[in-house]
């Protein structure tokens, strides 16, 4: 990470029109249509596991996770991870999502999963789910679903649809 003087903190009712003005500037209308959407707009984030990064007063990225449930095992949905364009590659969002996932195990979550590219989320120790063991409700690039177990044999528990929990 950069010497920005980079502040995460839990995501908090006063932070949710800064995160949708984020959201809108990073990605733009077309978030809607992405499948992991659909899960999120029928559930909300745990505002214990969902943290905003500011530089000064600033906010420079935001990350959230909800629970879900696959087939009859509970889950959280990484996402969406924002960062501001240009604070991009200053280490924000892997410190992000390093947080949740600490917090995420403290609260005793085994599994988490997201649509991400595996590349840059291998390195939070995600990877690539079993074609065909987790059913988004939509269409979804099997190549992009990526989990990372929090509990050593927690993805051998979880198969069939992720929902709402």
């Amino acid at each position: 990470m950069s010497d920005l003087p980079l502040v995460l903190e839990s995501e908090t009712p006063d932070d949710a029109e800064a995160i949708q003005h984020l959201n809108e500037r990073v990605f733009g209308p077309g978030r809607f249509a992405r499948t992991a959407y659909r899960i999120r707009e029928r559930a909300d984030p745990d505002p214990s596991l969902s943290f905003v990064a500011r530089v000064g007063t600033l906010m420079v990225g935001a990350n959230a996770m909800t629970p879900i449930v696959i087939g009859e095992t509970k889950a959280l949905l990484l996402g969406p991870l924002i960062v501001e364009p240009v604070f991009r590659s200053q280490g924000i969002g892997e410190a992000l999502v390093a947080r949740s996932l600490e917090a995420a195990r403290a609260q005793g979550w085994k599994l988490v999963i997201l649509v991400g590219d595996e590349p840059y989320y291998a390195r939070a120790g995600f990877q690539r789910v079993p074609t065909g063991r987790i059913v988004l409700p939509g269409p979804v690039d099997s190549t992009r679903l990526l989990y990372c177990e929090l509990e050593a044999g927690a993805l051998e528990a979880a198969e069939g649809e992720a929902r709402p929990a």
